[in-house]
Parts: structure tokens; C-alpha cells; sequence
């Protein structure tokens, strides 16, 4: 099973289609850190992370990961160690912060890129998350709550997205 992201407004699994929005500045093969660029290729998803204080566990067959406030995702291009990575976070590391004002957050799946063999600079904390507006992201999907609730219905653990 596959999640297409063929265009900027939409993404389709199993005959459903959602309305979504990517990076700002639209798709790319050689994405940059802060290029607001959205990779293209076939990647794989991960667990889902959600704000347990506001909303219940989801119904999905992925593993679900509760959000604490010092959970976090480094995006600094010069820390080797950590970059790219899910963290519980340390206050000298630089990074996207999981627990937020806004309910962006609120449930996302990191997508697998530049994840296995990091690289520096070429991007991190790519996610599908959620959005109110459809606005354009940082390089990331976005789809509305209503939409991720059914997504992460049809979703498991092999399912991959395709982004082109």
C-alpha cells in the first residue's frame, strides 16, 4: 500500500484522495536543508506522534508515540551526532520542537528521508502532519485532521509514500 503525493494539492491512498500541501517552493530531488522544498522519491513512514493531552489514541496499526514537551527532531546541519534524529531533547541541541502551541503537530508520521545514511545539510524533519489552511510547508505534507484520521486507519507499518 502507497501514499501518492503527485501534485501540490493532493494525496491519494486506496481510492481516497485528500486535500494536501508541500513545501512552499515545491518539489525537488536534491533537497536542502531550508530550501522549503519538498523531496521527491519513495520513501517509507514511521511511528506516529501525537499530543495524548489533546486528542485520544488514534485507530492505526502503527506503532502511536505519545508527545512529551521535551521531545524534539534535530534540524541543525553541523550537529553530526544528532541530526536528522527523533530526541528527547537536550537544551544545547537545535531542533524541531514536537510539542507545540499550534496543533500542527498534533498527530505526524516522519517520513524517511535522508534518514538511514544522513547526510548533513540535506534535510530533516520531513513529516506528514497536520494542517487548518492548506498554506504551503517547510518541505513537508500536510493534510487536516478530519483526513489524517482516516489515513491513519488505512496506513501500516509497510506502507510507503511516494512523492513526485
Amino acid at each position: 500500500m502507497s501514499l501518492i503525493v503527485k501534485n501540490k494539492v493532493s494525496l491519494i491512498i486506496d481510492g481516497f484522495e485528500f486535500r494536501c500541501s508541500v513545501g512552499k517552493n515545491g518539489f525537488v530531488k536534491k533537497k536542502l536543508e531550508g530550501d522549503k522544498k519538498t523531496p521527491i522519491g519513495i520513501f517509507n513512514i514511521g511511528n506516529l506522534y501525537y499530543r495524548g493531552d489533546r486528542n485520544k489514541k488514534p485507530d492505526t496499526k502503527i506503532k502511536c508515540i505519545q508527545i512529551k514537551k521535551n521531545m524534539g527532531w534535530c534540524d541543525d546541519p553541523n550537529d553530526k551526532k544528532n541530526y536528522n534524529k527523533f530526541l528527547k531533547n537536550k537544551k544545547k541541541i537545535k531542533c524541531e520542537k514536537l510539542y507545540r502551541k499550534d496543533n500542527k503537530y498534533d498527530f505526524l508520521i516522519p517520513i524517511s528521508y535522508n534518514t538511514k545514511k544522513v547526510i548533513l545539510g540535506k534535510g530533516s524533519a520531513i513529516f506528514i502532519h497536520l494542517t487548518k489552511n492548506y498554506k504551503s510547508t517547510l518541505g513537508c505534507v500536510a493534510i487536516s485532521k478530519k483526513d489524517m484520521l482516516i489515513l491513519l486507519k488505512l496506513i501500516n507499518k509497510k506502507t510507503k509514500i511516494k512523492i513526485f
